[in-house]
């Protein structure tokens, strides 16, 4: 892996950090964000990111998808898992106003993650007790969904904290190839430890309840090494930070004559640039998980795929993302995210068509083995720019001050907006009028278009606006044509 994103130079950090986020108003370096207080933040958090990741995959995803399916769980307990992660999100502006009131973003971290990790201990004594024939499965699976609430939410209280804490650390020129490097290995674990997972449960010599269960307690060390990992990361004390930012801002007031500019960026609801990324990323998540979630639906159902070819395509797309995220963070460091959201938004809108070139009988071994993986590849290359470029821009749109509460109100409605959209999604595919699932398609593809229409008006600091850039190439060109 390319170590300059880990690596700053001297002279790259004293020209970013003057710019970024960091609660010093002056252009010195704070001491508490010195130079190697970075380069070792950074670090850590990269190896958190890896540690985070393996646990993620023994808690969800097809680890627990198949322990489920093992437990004879019903559809409904699948739909009630997809929609508790997005729903969730609600309760983030109460963790982001309760962040904002600590003087530590690392215990703050420490005390809702901590204990959102360790509740899986709770599954592990639950598998325990179902081999001993103490449970029945039918228990098993109810402490499933209650764990899953409970995690999700003490997890959701701090979501918001930690991208605050990241956006002060991460130096603003960098974040591109920073968030590009740190995905990209959180990628490569998971396309390294799914197989190795899964195989260690179907092998377990007491069977694969007992192998999951094995897998989730080292699961579970491995999130708790995550936030030790936090420990090395220098810590940001949020009233601090907030009031730092409340002197800048007046400063800056005073100087520009605009007694308004403190009061704008206090409140939410008169941030204009921010309410149009908020439009945006809402209608985007809308519209994307209107189909999102069915695509494996289409393989398994109407393809009638197998598991393994499934397994192998989502390999195959967690490959390309791993690969393309390095290439999007560099690129978005030099021209910027929201072009690049623009350009991948409209190219991403043609996927669930792309699909609808299969049809409903797979025959030939020309879609098995050429179109099918070509669409799962362009898949995990244009969802790393989205993902990367969408965290990105919304740091840059969020003003300093209550920095988390920013973060936590576009989660929120963000989260509905994404469980609106697969709630609307499932009722058009079961519907025979509207074409189940390849009217279900179209109709992403045209939201998917018509979501990008308030990014267009997004300002992103330091670059060009959509109207800005028509007007210098309408400039341009009139200077080609008197030429």
């Amino acid at each position: 892996m390319d170590s300059i994103s880990l690596e700053m130079t001297a002279s790259e950090i004293t020209q970013i950090t003057v710019s970024q986020t960091a609660p010093s108003p002056t252009s010195k370096l704070s001491p508490r964000l010195s130079k190697d207080g970075i380069r070792t933040s950074l670090k850590a958090s990269t190896v958190d990111a890896v540690f985070a990741t393996f646990m993620n995959i023994t808690c969800s995803g097809i680890l627990l998808s198949n322990f489920l399916v093992e437990l004879d769980a019903s559809p409904v307990v699948f739909g009630m898992l997809s929609s508790i992660a997005m729903i969730v999100n609600l309760i983030q502006p109460l963790g982001a106003y309760l962040s904002e009131r600590t003087t530590s973003r690392f215990r703050y971290s420490l005390l809702t993650n901590g204990t959102s990790r360790l509740l899986w201990l709770l599954l592990v004594i639950g598998i325990a007790a179902l081999s001993l024939g103490r449970i029945n499965s039918h228990q098993v699976v109810m402490l499933v969904l209650v764990i899953v609430l409970l995690t999700n939410l003490t997890a959701a209280f701090d979501s918001s904290s930690w991208l605050s804490w990241m956006a002060t650390l991460v130096p603003r020129r960098l974040r591109g190839r920073y968030f590009g490097l740190r995905n990209s290995l959180a990628s490569l674990t998971n396309l390294v430890c799914v197989p190795l997972a899964g195989l260690a449960v179907s092998k377990w010599p007491g069977g694969t309840l007992q192998g999951y269960g094995v897998v989730l307690f080292v699961g579970v060390i491995s999130g708790m090494i995550s936030l030790g990992c936090q420990y090395f990361q220098v810590d940001v004390n949020p009233q601090e930070q907030n009031a730092a930012a409340m002197k800048s801002s007046a400063q800056k007031a005073v100087s520009d004559d605009a007694n308004n500019a403190a009061t704008a960026e206090d409140s939410i609801w008169k941030n204009s640039n921010f309410l149009k990324f908020l439009l945006y990323f809402s209608s985007w998540m809308f519209a994307a998980n209107l189909s999102l979630p069915f695509f494996n639906m289409y393989m398994l159902g109407t393809l009638n795929l197998e598991v393994s070819w499934v397994t192998f395509y989502g390999s195959l797309q967690a490959g390309a993302n791993l690969l393309m995220l390095i290439i999007w963070g560099r690129l978005a460091d030099k021209i910027g995210n929201r072009p690049i959201l623009l350009v991948i938004g409209m190219v991403a809108a043609s996927v669930p068509v792309l699909w609808l070139a299969i049809g409903a009988n797979l025959i030939d071994s020309w879609d098995l083995w050429l179109w099918l993986p070509l669409i799962h590849i362009f898949i995990g290359g244009n969802w790393a720019a989205l993902d990367l470029c969408n965290n990105n821009l919304h740091i840059e749109v969020t003003p300093v001050k209550n920095k988390s509460i920013y973060f936590a109100t576009t989660a929120a409605v963000g989260g509905v907006s994404g469980a609106l959209g697969t709630t609307i999604g499932g009722f058009v595919a079961e519907n025979p009028s509207f074409g189940g699932l390849a009217g279900l398609f179209a109709v992403s593809a045209v939201f998917r278009l018509a979501a990008l229409v308030p990014l267009m008006f997004v300002q992103e600091p330091g670059r060009q606006s959509f109207t800005q850039m028509v007007q210098s190439l309408s400039i341009f060109r009139r200077k080609v044509v008197e030429s």
